[in-house]
């Protein structure tokens, strides 16, 4: 836990969901579609990319309710978006690349906010849903 109370976890799941926001609206873009947020498979991708691992269903739900309780983050339905609030935490970080964006943003993080608690829950069959999701996507190849 950091000095400000952020866990690492919340910081990967931060970056994880804002690479994977913004993946999924050029996406949309490109292709005409509306811009809807980022897929809990978007999320668990970005995740692997960043740090050659998928979190579990409890880390996913805990940083989501600390990030969403503190207004970074929202999550309607199966889907992410970066708040206003993280939107401008992400461009305002100090600039440091993807291979250390986690650690940057949770210094960052314990800078400038409070971790918050949401009553939010990833309950079972929407994370394993997610996970296959991803794991059908890695055997295509995409």
């Amino acid at each position: 836990m950091g000095a400000g109370g952020w866990h690492w976890n919340d910081a990967w799941i931060f970056v994880s969901a804002v690479i994977a926001e913004r993946l999924e609206r050029d996406r949309a873009l490109h292709a005409a579609l509306p811009v809807t947020g980022a897929s809990f498979a978007d999320v668990l991708a970005a995740a692997d990319f960043l740090h050659h691992s998928v979190p579990s269903r409890s880390e996913l739900e805990e940083a989501l309710r600390r990030l969403t309780g503190a207004g970074l983050l929202t999550v309607d339905d199966d889907l992410i978006q970066v708040a206003t609030a993280g939107e401008q935490l992400w461009r305002t970080r100090p600039f440091s690349g993807l291979s250390s964006a986690v650690v940057t943003l949770q210094t960052q993080l314990n800078r400038v906010a409070t971790p918050g608690e949401s009553d939010w829950k990833l309950d079972d069959k929407t994370y394993n849903a997610a996970l296959r999701e991803y794991s059908l996507r890695l055997a295509d190849g995409r």
